[in-house]
C-alpha cells in the first residue's frame, strides 16, 4: 500500500526535528512522500523542515488550524492509497508498514492507530484510545468530575481504561497524533471538518463519521511511537484554551447527539464554566476570563436553540481542497 505522511506544525521547532528524522528513518514505508503542513510558525520550525530537503513544506500565511491543514496534507498527496497523520511531537518507534497491513488485512478498514508512549516509556493510557464520547461523558469532562473523580464508571469507560493496550482492539477512537488513513475513508466523508477550529475534536468527529459510514478503526498495538504531548496547546492562554475546547466540544454534541444530548452539554458548560473563569481570572489577574464567560455563555446559547447549521457541515471550507488538485488556500511551498 502506498503510504505517505503528513505532519501540521505550529511552532514546534522544538520537536519537528526528531519527529521528521524518525519518518526518514521508515522512508521506504512512506513511500509516497513526507509532507509538513506549516500553520503560520513564528519560530524556526520552517528553517528546520528545510533542513531536511527530502520533506515538501506547505507554508500557511495564517494559521487554518488542524483540520484544514490536515486536508491539504491529503490533497497534496493524492498518489499514497494511505496517510499517516502525525503530531509533530511524536516520533516513530516502528515502521508504518505495520499499520499500513492492519489496513489491508482488515475488510472495510478505515484508519488505524498504534501504542503510544509517554517520555517514561509507559502506554498513554486514556489517551492513545478511547471510546467515542457520550453525553455523560462530556458533561463529566466539562463539570470536571472526570478530573475530580477519574475512577469514576463514566470516565473509565470514555478512556478505555477496561482495555488493555497490549492487545487489539476495534470500534474505539485512536489518537488523531499519529493516526494511519486510508484515502478512500478520507474522500468518502469529505475528510476533517474545518469547522473544528483552530483545534480539538476534529480527529474525534472525523472518527465518527468515518464509523457511522460502516467503516472499521482499529487499535494496533504492534506499531508503537513516542507522543510528548501538548506542546502547541501550552502556548496558549488559558481564556483561549477554552474558548476553542468548549466551542468544539459544543460543535461536536450538535453535530453527533440527539436534543437531549445536547441540551445536557449545554447547561454543563452553564455550570462548568464559571469556576474555570474564576480560576483563570486569579491565575491570569485580567478580568478577561468573567468576559470569556460571558462569551461561552452565549456559545451555549446558540448551540442549544440553534445547533450546527448545515452551512458549517464537513466541506463548506475546503471542498476544492478535498479534490486531487492543488490544494485550496494561501499558501506557498517549498521543498522536494
Amino acid at each position: 500500500m502506498t503510504t505517505g505522511a503528513v505532519i501540521v506544525t505550529y511552532n514546534s521547532a522544538g520537536h519537528i526535528g526528531p519527529c521528521l528524522d524518525s519518518c526518514l528513518a521508515h522512508a521506504r514505508d512512506l513511500d509516497a512522500g513526507i509532507v509538513v503542513v506549516d500553520n503560520a510558525s513564528s519560530d524556526s520550525t520552517l528553517d528546520e523542515v528545510r533542513s531536511r530537503p527530502a520533506v515538501t513544506i506547505i507554508a500557511n500565511s495564517h494559521n487554518a488550524g488542524f483540520a484544514a491543514a490536515a486536508n491539504q496534507g491529503f490533497a497534496a498527496l493524492p498518489h499514497a492509497a494511505a496517510v499517516l497523520l502525525l503530531n509533530p511531537d511524536t516520533q516513530l518507534i516502528s515502521s508504518p508498514s505495520i499499520l499500513s497491513r492492519a489496513l489491508q488485512e482488515t475488510p472495510r478498514a478505515a484508519a488505524a492507530g498504534g501504542m503510544l508512549l509517554s517520555p517514561s516509556g509507559a502506554p498513554q493510557l486514556g489517551f492513545q484510545f478511547r471510546r467515542f464520547p457520550t453525553p455523560a461523558a462530556l458533561a463529566f469532562e466539562t463539570l470536571g468530575l472526570n478530573r475530580l473523580f477519574p475512577s469514576n464508571p463514566v470516565n473509565r469507560r470514555y478512556r478505555a481504561l477496561d482495555l488493555d493496550p497490549a492487545l487489539p482492539a476495534e470500534g474505539i477512537q485512536p489518537a488523531g497524533a499519529c493516526l494511519l488513513v486510508l484515502r478512500a475513508a478520507w474522500q468518502q466523508v469529505r475528510g476533517f471538518d474545518e469547522g473544528f477550529h483552530p483545534l480539538w475534536f476534529e480527529d474525534v468527529d472525523f472518527l465518527k463519521r468515518l464509523s457511522d459510514s460502516g467503516w472499521r478503526i482499529l487499535y494496533a498495538p504492534a506499531f508503537q511511537a513516542a507522543h510528548f504531548g501538548g506542546h502547541s496547546i501550552a502556548r496558549l492562554r488559558t481564556a483561549s484554551r477554552q474558548l476553542y475546547w468548549y466551542n468544539n466540544l459544543l460543535r461536536y454534541a450538535s453535530l453527533h447527539f440527539g436534543t437531549a444530548g445536547r441540551v445536557l452539554n449545554c447547561g454543563a458548560v452553564f455550570i462548568g464554566v464559571l469556576p474555570r473563569a474564576v480560576t483563570g481570572m486569579l491565575l491570569e489577574r485580567t478580568v478577561q476570563s468573567v468576559a470569556l464567560y460571558g462569551r461561552l455563555g452565549q456559545l451555549a446559547v446558540t448551540y442549544l436553540w440553534g445547533g450546527v447549521s448545515f452551512a458549517s457541515s464537513p466541506g463548506k471550507a475546503s471542498r476544492a481542497s478535498h479534490s486531487e488538485c492543488e490544494p485550496a488556500g494561501t499558501q506557498k511551498r517549498t521543498g522536494s
